[in-house]
């Protein structure tokens, strides 16, 4: 097989379970047109350095000096690694569609969160990114 079928073959079966899924999550919405259900969805990440081992903020080789607990929504720039990256993709994001309501540095240097929603019924999976 070669590397056009593998990734012709890759696409169909993507595709084809996109359908599946979404067919079924609208089979179990339907009928419930009284309801408005609701989704929140947060995605995590983590960004690493150039060497692609160590994470935005730790120091070469080791750990950080200081327990993680500072580090939680990062506060201060002795706090925060990577904003300008993270703020960067929260703009390309919203110019995008994704509905992000929301976002923070996490718990470990370099960790960072988005939160998108609040999405109504089926379209939260189309927000996942």
């Amino acid at each position: 097989m070669t590397s056009n079928s593998k990734s012709l073959l890759n696409h169909i079966t993507c595709t084809l379970l996109t359908w599946y899924k979404t067919t079924t999550a609208q089979a179990a919405f339907e009928g419930k047109d009284d309801e408005e259900i609701w989704f929140g969805l947060e995605q995590e990440f983590t960004l690493f350095n150039l060497d692609q081992k160590t994470p935005l903020g730790w120091p070469k080789g080791g750990m950080p000096s200081r327990p993680q607990g500072p580090y939680y929504c990062s506060v201060g720039p002795e706090n925060n690694f990577g904003r300008m990256i993270t703020e960067s993709m929260y703009r390309a994001c919203l110019y995008a569609g994704i509905e992000i309501s929301g976002t923070n540095g996490e718990v470990m240097p370099g960790q960072q969160e988005y939160q998108v929603g609040p999405c109504v019924g089926i379209d939260a999976g189309d927000q996942l990114f």
